[in-house]
């Protein structure tokens, strides 16, 4: 399944807003660890809670195999660079600074990941990630770019003009996924 946002930029907060739509088809994936040979089994639906739409990760997430990964990732092109990657790149160019990532979500208590990957992380394992907790309510979480970890030895900064990749992850243990997001936010 594939799901693309419609963009809100709103110039007064500067905040640059992605909720999910009903039209939403063309910038986002489904992607699991079967894609190396790993047995984790998911999906991705897109839902409606009153006038909201939102998208839910659901699935089985399982290290064996070598594996233990399903995921919600905007789909990468060296030449169509999504349109939520150019604004927020924009932004920092013309001295806006975002600070971060704001997330509207509901969960099952579980922890997921928000992992992002530059031009300079090549390797499918070389990524900045972000932890978040969920509960059966809606909320806001805030994952400032300052507190993303590289997975890398390597310890370089993020650079938000070089974000391709942005994914919601269920990862790294057995366990069953079931998180939603509305709305990502860049702040």
């Amino acid at each position: 399944m594939l799901l693309t946002f419609t963009t809100l930029v709103s110039a007064n907060d500067e905040v640059f807003s992605f909720p999910f739509t009903q039209d939403s088809v063309k910038n986002w994936k489904y992607i699991s660890d079967q894609v190396m040979g790993g047995v984790s089994e998911g999906s991705v639906s897109l839902e409606k809670d009153g006038d909201m739409v939102f998208a839910r990760l659901t699935g089985d997430v399982s290290t064996r195999n070598n594996g233990g990964f399903i995921q919600l990732r905007s789909k990468v092109s060296l030449f169509n660079k999504p349109k939520m990657f150019q604004l927020i790149q924009d932004a920092d160019k013309d001295g806006k600074k975002l600070q971060g990532v704001r997330l509207n979500v509901r969960g099952n208590g579980e922890t997921y990941h928000v992992m992002i990957r530059t031009y300079l992380n090549w390797s499918p394992s070389d990524y900045y990630s972000h932890t978040f907790e969920t509960s059966p309510d809606w909320s806001q979480v805030n994952l400032p770019f300052s507190e993303f970890k590289r997975s890398k030895s390597r310890s370089t900064a993020l650079n938000i003009n070089e974000i391709r990749d942005f994914g919601i992850v269920a990862f790294g243990r057995d366990f069953e996924s079931d998180v939603s997001v509305s709305k990502i936010d860049f702040y």
